[in-house]
């Protein structure tokens, strides 16, 4: 009744118009039916509400029923003086929200909802825009070249997206061009259209299945493509105090993987009263600066590390990834300008902390505990890492709540009671209720994952009865635990799995777990974790909610437990934004080749998806190969500033050893790692770093200042019968030292005659072995072995160098070196890179 009184003395001072709100960039308009009519740019003008399309502020989501009937409001009344609005809906609700215009963000919390009938959420939005250019869709935000739109959720409970099964987005690509007119549509697919991803459902690496620019892979659900008028940006809050019946896969795509019913269970005092969200529109070079702001002015998890907010990409660094003795793993971090050690381990699972004390051993046969080494890192500056977890995978073999006794706090399917008592050999057994029971195993593991707990037994079975009574056929009593008696009315369960046919907790031992990562951390002195399988915080059916709680619960126990610090988290997948420091998912060429200097479909898909999210894309996890050139290594490192990515270096100390050019490579990769810490590069240098028709030479002149140079890479074979083959190039931009590569792909060549442009040779006169090198650095030839590892110096008459056509500047020539295997009886096969060096740009003051 108090709430019916105060809605009235509201409506009766207030009046039902059009609203205006206004922040330091943007001007929004709601209009009398609590409908967003107009989004403008202060600055531009330029409207971002499509015509003819209003946005309700704040939809219902009524129990049952699907998002096209999302109840919208019909009447909005703004009370100024308490900032306060009431919105109106046909089902009788009454929402009444605070409604405020912060200095750069719009803000907007639902105080109360009465009546609430049949509303189990509530849905900011859906906000239509006419910006369609990229899709953030893992953080709900919307841009295009110079302006951005999005949502920011003020508690764990609103989280990005509709109300969807599962919490969560099911993987699948969609189309869209981000640039029509260098990315054209073929003429059979239309924009928005829905594909499936790739591979089996069990491979990961093959779900990266279209290489071209207009299929993106959907990493969120927070903002959508909207072919008819552009995009959608949604948040969401579920009244999570009681259960729902979920019909979700997050690989829906596939037979065995397909959707599967699930009962979630409820979280007691989980409401969507008191949910809010920051609706910002800025410039879109301001949009992670914006959501810096909101971050801080609302109270969110601000996680900052080495003095740097960790969605700041002067804190986007490489991570090395050490192999093997660690004698020298300190000395070339150091060389290499790298402060974050992490190690290359197999999967590692709960309850097996035991088997990593005494992990770190010397080339001497020492060992240290990691505790002992993190200690040591310390002195020099740098973390020690750890893991690669399996999450909250929890294996039969090996979790003590799984076996002897299953915990009551494992996950379930669905839930029912027994009719009659049950002895401890009994195969048939007759429940009340078969909801479920019938549907073959859960979509993570597939059609055999059809296990059962009756108190502190599990079982498994094969399937149960089409009629009552309703009776379950038990293929296996005492899975892992002990058969015994059970009661009529005892509870049996079917138990949710992982996909390596494990189980998973529920919500209440998942925060058990979030607290014993902290405390396996701070005990062993690691700072960084690397959780894959993150998906399992999908199986609740909590989605986002659930990977927000146990990030916070275990941010603040490991901060609790090392005076205030936070840890480096990686993961497979981005599900908690504001926690998470990389995703350095993947590795290898279907990430990024820096040799070829393209990126793989894989890469593709991660860079456009994170990235649109201001999210740093990732390479993955390189392999240190010991025959890349020191351009190659630039490449890595220029193209990783470019597009403030990061990625994992995994090597060791053999291989950087074996590497023939390694102090010019580390020298080069240190430059490249001081440009990063000087945090000088303009986004318009950004954006130059990602050309992929160009790799980059970056030199140090100064303590921020630097020389960088756009460096043309051409390669060329020879052909199948000239004895001798002449490669034309073009002219440089400037007279400039030749700098290549030859090598040898025969089994052997008695010598080899370099004719260079100014018609002076490099003559080598002796053998030269199938992958061996001719390298030229100006001043400087050699015979070098496959990895590039001097053998002997060649003669020289004169500095090799490349001439600037002069005389004709700007026109297209060609200048040319000749390449001759004297004495060979029949042609030898060789491949020849050239690196031709643009014009230099100043970097710094």
């Amino acid at each position: 009744m108090k709430h019916t009184v105060f809605l009235l003395a509201l409506l009766s001072c207030a009046t039902a118009h059009a609203n205006t709100f206004t922040t330091r960039y943007a001007t929004l308009q709601i209009d009398a039916a609590g409908h967003i009519t107009s989004l403008v740019s202060r600055e531009s003008g330029k409207e971002y509400c499509p015509a003819d399309y209003p946005s309700p502020l704040m939809s219902l989501h009524e129990n049952g029923k699907p998002n096209d009937e999302l109840l919208a409001p019909t009447k909005a009344v703004f009370d100024k003086a308490k900032n306060e609005l009431a919105l109106t809906y046909s089902n009788g609700s009454v929402a009444r929200m605070k409604a405020e215009a912060k200095d750069t963000y719009f803000r907007f919390q639902l105080l109360a909802l009465e009546p609430r009938g049949e509303v189990d959420n509530v849905v900011w939005g859906p906000l239509k825009t006419n910006i369609s250019k990229i899709i953030g869709d893992m953080i709900g935000v919307v841009r295009d070249d110079d302006w951005a739109v999005g949502m920011v959720g003020l508690d764990d409970n609103t989280i990005p997206g509709p109300v969807v099964d599962g919490d969560c987005y099911e993987m699948g690509y969609y189309v869209h061009s981000p640039d029509p007119e260098k990315y054209p549509l073929p003429p059979h697919l239309t924009e928005g259209q829905w594909f499936n991803i790739g591979g089996d459902g069990k491979d990961d690496v093959a779900f990266y299945s279209h290489p071209e620019e207009y299929f993106h892979q959907v990493f969120g659900i927070g903002a959508r493509l909207q072919p008819e008028y552009g995009s959608s940006v949604a948040y969401h809050s579920r009244d999570r105090r009681r259960s729902y019946v979920h019909h979700f896969s997050l690989l829906p795509g596939f037979h065995n993987y397909r959707r599967r019913h699930q009962v979630s269970d409820p979280v007691p005092g989980v409401d969507f009263i008191g949910s809010g969200i920051a609706l910002y529109a800025c410039p879109d070079d301001l949009g992670l600066d914006t959501i810096e702001k909101i971050t801080l002015a609302e109270g969110l998890p601000y996680i900052i590390i080495n003095g740097k907010w960790i969605r700041d990409p002067a804190d986007f660094n490489p991570k090395l990834y050490w192999n093997g003795p660690v004698d020298k793993v300190i000395e070339y971090a150091e060389l290499l300008g790298l402060k974050d050690i992490s190690r290359d381990t197999g999967e590692y699972y709960p309850s097996l902390e035991k088997m990593w004390e005494g992990r770190v051993g010397y080339s001497d046969g020492r060992v240290v505990t990691y505790k002992e080494f993190a200690e040591e890192a310390a002195k020099h500056g740098m973390t020690h890492g750890g893991l690669h977890t399996l999450t909250v995978f929890l294996q039969g073999a090996i979790s003590s709540d799984v076996t002897p006794v299953p915990s009551v706090r494992l996950q379930t399917v669905c839930r029912t009671t027994l009719v009659a008592d049950i002895t401890a050999d009994a195969m048939e057994i007759v429940v009340t209720d078969p909801t479920f029971l019938a549907e073959k195993g859960t979509w993570h593991w597939g059609d055999d994952s059809n296990y059962l707990r009756i108190n502190g037994e599990m079982l498994r079975y094969e399937g149960i009865s089409d009629e009552a009574p309703w009776t379950i056929k038990v293929s296996k009593r005492g899975h892992a635990s002990t058969a015994a008696a059970h009661k009529a009315g005892d509870e049996l369960v079917k138990l949710q799995q992982n996909c390596y046919n494990g189980f998973v907790p529920d919500m209440t031992l998942l925060l058990d777990y979030a607290e014993y990562y902290a405390h396996l951390m701070a005990r062993n002195g690691m700072t960084t974790l690397d959780f894959d399988g993150l998906e399992s915080m999908t199986y609740q059916n909590h989605g986002y909610y659930a990977a927000r709680v146990f990030f916070r619960r275990m941010f603040e126990t490991y901060a609790t437990l090392t005076d205030g610090k936070y840890p480096r988290i990686t993961a497979s997948n981005v599900w908690a934004w504001e926690y998470q420091d990389a995703t350095d998912v993947g590795g290898g060429d279907r990430m990024f080749d820096p040799i070829a200097n393209r990126w793989g479909t894989q890469g593709k898909d991660i860079r456009n998806a994170f990235s649109a999210s201001y999210y740093p894309p990732t390479f993955g996890k390189f392999g240190w190969r010991c025959e890349w050139s020191v351009y190659d290594v630039e490449n890595i490192q220029s193209t990783a500033l470019g597009w403030d990515a990061t990625y994992g270096l995994s090597t060791s100390q053999a291989a950087i050893e074996q590497t023939g050019e390694k102090d010019e490579i580390i020298k080069a990769f240190r430059t490249w790692q001081n440009l990063r810490a000087a945090n000088i590069l303009t986004n318009a240098q950004k954006r130059r770093l990602r050309d992929d028709e160009h790799k980059f030479h970056l030199e140090q002149t100064g303590e921020k200042t630097f020389t960088l140079y756009p460096v043309k890479e051409l390669r060329f074979s020879n052909s199948a019968s000239d004895e001798i083959k002449r490669i034309e190039f073009p002219y440089p931009y400037a007279t400039q030292p030749m700098r290549f590569a030859l090598q040898v792909s025969a089994d052997v060549a008695e010598g080899c005659v370099i004719t260079l442009p100014d018609d002076s040779q490099i003559v080598c006169d002796q053998k030269i072995e199938k992958g061996q090198f001719i390298i030229c650095k100006g001043d400087q030839t050699y015979l070098a072995t496959n990895l590039r590892a001097k053998i002997a110096e060649l003669p020289m008459s004169r500095e090799a160098t490349i001439f600037a056509n002069f005389e004709a500047p700007g026109e297209v020539d060609t200048s040319s070196i000749s390449v001759r295997f004297p004495g060979a009886a029949s042609p030898v096969g060789f491949g020849l890179t050239l690196w031709i060096f643009g014009r230099a740009e100043k970097i710094g003051d």
